[in-house]
C-alpha cells in the first residue's frame, strides 16, 4: 500500500468507484459536476487518500445510479453481515433531520458500544 492511504476498505472504495465510474462512461469533471463534489476530491477518493462522508458516498452513488447502502459497506460504515447492526446504521444515516456530523457521532457512539459489549451484533 502506497504512503499516505487511509485504508485498505477506502483503496478498495476507490477501486470500485473508479470502475463503475468508466462502466458508466463518466470522466471525473462529469462526475463532478453531477455529484457537486470537487473533481479533485474525488480523485483522491479514487485513489484512496481521502474516506468520503456518507453524504458524499449518498450524491456519488446516485450520479452512478448504484446503491448507496452497497457504498457505505465498501467504505466500512455499515456491516455486510446480517444481524450486526446494519439496520440501525442505515436508519442514522438516512434520517434527513441529522446534520453529517450528528450522523457520524451517532454511529461512532453506537459501534463502541457494540465494541463494548465485546460483540458487532446487537443484542435484543
Amino acid at each position: 500500500m502506497a504512503k499516505g492511504k487511509v485504508g485498505k476498505t477506502v483503496e478498495s472504495l476507490g477501486d470500485y468507484l473508479k470502475e463503475q465510474r468508466v462502466a458508466a462512461h463518466l470522466s471525473l469533471r462529469q462526475l463532478a459536476e453531477q455529484t457537486g463534489v470537487s473533481n479533485p476530491y474525488l480523485s483522491q477518493i479514487e485513489r484512496g487518500l481521502r474516506r468520503p462522508s456518507a453524504q458524499v458516498l449518498q450524491q456519488i452513488a446516485k450520479a452512478l445510479r448504484i446503491s448507496a447502502e452497497q457504498l457505505y459497506v465498501r467504505a466500512g460504515i455499515v456491516s455486510p453481515d446480517p444481524g450486526s447492526g446494519g439496520s440501525v446504521e442505515l436508519a442514522i444515516l438516512g434520517d434527513p433531520q441529522l446534520t453529517e456530523r450528528q450522523k457520524q457521532s451517532l454511529l461512532d457512539v453506537y459501534a463502541s458500544f457494540l465494541a463494548l459489549n465485546g460483540t458487532t451484533t446487537p443484542k435484543e
